[in-house]
């Protein structure tokens, strides 16, 4: 099978692209084409400059361009974008009159007039039948109403940002990616919610543009709080700079600002330098004796012997023995063995019978 010729479309400004086949049609950046959506007929403008891709390689249920815009066409679009403001204002007066707990954010008419699409936010849900019954009678065509977010919200409407540029979610950025405080931690910005979040209310889409390249920065810099050894003393790593790869130390009270390399080869010659530690006394046993030598291993150990009375006859032997004894008897008891109480037990006297 030949190669098709697929060329990228959007539909909006900084919009979601979509793959067409582009026939034999002659297309270069920035052209208007006439294409067959699920909605409808629409005019898009191509993105990219057509490429050959296998039929393997293609998206499921590739749709065909129709035609290259005319001046007909860009006229029928011009009169939309006028007929979506009208649509825009009728709409909010229904609004307000329904005292409706919604926001209009945009009309938009499909490229043949056959639907209005109108854009709005809430906090829930909102029963808008009746408010759509006025806007059919009145436009007599199809509508539909859209819920979308304050990101989609930011994105139709534009605006300018902290930077004092165009927001990037209206003018290049064509996906939502998810934002964190993390990112905003790692790259040393104040937690002020003015000053990282967006006309939307959110975090800043740009705190992820630049959120992996402080990671990669990051690995080659100390922590905080560390301390290293240096030529002069200890020192400890207060704050760091990770653009300029520097970091702030303290050491004996005075601040010093020091590039990574500098600092590593300051570490370097600061452990050569250094002599090495004393070894530690060996250790004594529990008993605190001290080690044993080849002199005390020869000399043989001393043993307490108790003087045998073997000269003297029997019966003073028993005396020493047992001093508290008369003429050689037995040991007068001095304390006579306390007898065991008998165990009590908890049966009740049997009863005497009464003669």
């Amino acid at each position: 099978m030949d190669n098709l010729n697929i060329v990228s479309i959007s539909f909006h400004n900084a919009g979601k692209i979509f793959d067409f086949d582009a026939l034999d049609f002659e297309l270069k950046i920035g052209d208007k084409v006439i294409v067959e959506t699920e909605r409808g007929r629409a005019m898009g403008k191509v993105v990219t400059a057509p490429r050959k891709t296998s039929p393997d390689k293609t998206p499921p249920k590739l749709k065909a361009i129709l035609r290259t815009a005319t001046e007909a066409d860009l006229q029928m679009a011009e009169g939309n974008v006028q007929r979506e403001k009208e649509a825009q204002v009728f709409c909010q007066q229904r609004v307000k009159q329904r005292n409706m707990d919604m926001k209009l954010v945009r009309a938009e008419y499909l490229f043949d007039g056959s639907k209005i699409i109108f854009y709005f936010t809430a906090d829930g849900r909102v029963d808008f039948r009746e408010l759509v019954r006025d806007l059919a009678q009145h436009f007599r065509t199809r509508i539909e109403m859209r819920q979308i977010g304050v990101r989609d919200e930011a994105k139709q409407v534009g605006g300018l940002g902290i930077c004092g540029r165009e927001l990037c979610c209206s003018s290049h950025l064509r996906d939502f990616v998810p934002v964190s405080v993390k990112m905003a931690k790692a790259q040393g910005l104040a937690l002020n919610p003015t000053k990282i979040s967006g006309q939307c209310g959110r975090l800043l889409c740009c705190l992820a543009y630049e959120y992996e390249t402080y990671n990669e920065m990051k690995k080659g810099l100390p922590k905080c709080g560390k301390k290293v050894q240096l030529k002069a003393g200890g020192a400890e790593v207060i704050s760091r700079d990770i653009l300029a790869q520097k970091v702030t130390l303290s050491c004996n009270g005075e601040r010093c600002q020091m590039h990574i390399d500098e600092l590593q080869k300051e570490i370097s010659e600061a452990a050569n330098g250094s002599t090495e530690p004393a070894k530690k006394p060996a250790q004594q046993n529990k008993r605190n004796r001290p080690p044993r030598t080849d002199k005390n291993r020869n000399k043989p150990k001393e043993t307490s012997q108790r003087p045998e009375n073997k000269d003297k006859p029997v019966q003073e032997q028993a005396k020493t023995q047992n001093p508290e004894t008369k003429d050689g008897g037995s040991p007068e008891k001095s304390k006579r063995r306390r007898r065991r109480p008998r165990r009590r037990t908890n049966r009740p006297n049997k009863p005497t019978e009464n003669k």
